[in-house]
């Protein structure tokens, strides 16, 4: 029986659950979180955004088959047509222009974890870059399902946040992370048990630059 995604999460189970439980969610989820440190979590996201991107261009480049880099052009696509606008747009409901979202400048955790990704997807293999994006494209939809789940996640009008939620809970996010699984899971049935302690290194330390880049958010840090 070979590996699947939930073999990566259960090796690092104490990172994952910090990154997915982080103080950051929690307090979005109960509507007290400091504005501020919202919108400069946005404000950092919009940079990510377009990292991201550029990862998603360097998985084509990187793709052995033609549903691969397919998979890797409707990524870039949506990023690029879709996300950026609609991620311009939310913040320009935060106060936070489109020529101010221009001019930022990179902040240290933002910097770390773009630079891990696109440096392990240079130096690997397609799977590489798939493990080190996991935790945004996977988490991002686990977090949104986790807070859901949580009793005092607060919904509606009297959370700030509840559109941020909303947009990681709805079905064109959801099924981006179940495709996403699906490819994971494919891929990973097949690597050796070196080759998975090699995807678990890369899985935790993404994870862990996940959870920096949450903690920027509280510290509101440069």
């Amino acid at each position: 029986m070979g590996y699947r995604f939930t073999d990566l999460t259960t090796a690092c189970h104490d990172d994952w659950r910090a990154y997915i439980e982080h103080d950051f969610v929690r307090q979005l989820g109960q509507g007290r979180l400091a504005d501020d440190a919202f919108r400069h979590y946005l404000k950092q996201d919009y940079l990510f955004l377009i990292h991201f991107a550029r990862a998603y261009a360097l998985a084509a480049y990187k793709s052995p088959s033609l549903a691969d880099l397919r998979q890797a052009f409707e990524g870039l696509q949506a990023i690029l047509d879709v996300e950026l606008e609609l991620h311009v747009g939310y913040c320009r409901e935060w106060g936070i222009s489109e020529q101010e979202l221009a001019q930022l400048p990179e902040a240290r955790a933002t910097l770390a974890y773009t630079r891990y990704v696109l440096d392990t997807g240079s130096r690997g293999d397609l799977l590489d870059l798939h493990v080190a994006l996991a935790p945004c494209l996977v988490g991002y939809g686990e977090i949104a399902n986790w807070l859901n789940a949580q009793p005092d996640t607060v919904r509606g009008d009297t959370n700030p946040f509840d559109a941020w939620i909303a947009m990681y809970e709805g079905e064109e996010f959801q099924a981006a992370m179940r495709a996403e699984l699906e490819w994971l899971d494919a891929h990973l049935a097949d690597v050796s048990p070196a080759r998975f302690d090699e995807l678990t290194r890369i899985f935790r330390d993404a994870t862990r630059l996940e959870i920096d880049f949450w903690q920027m958010g509280l510290d509101q840090a440069d």
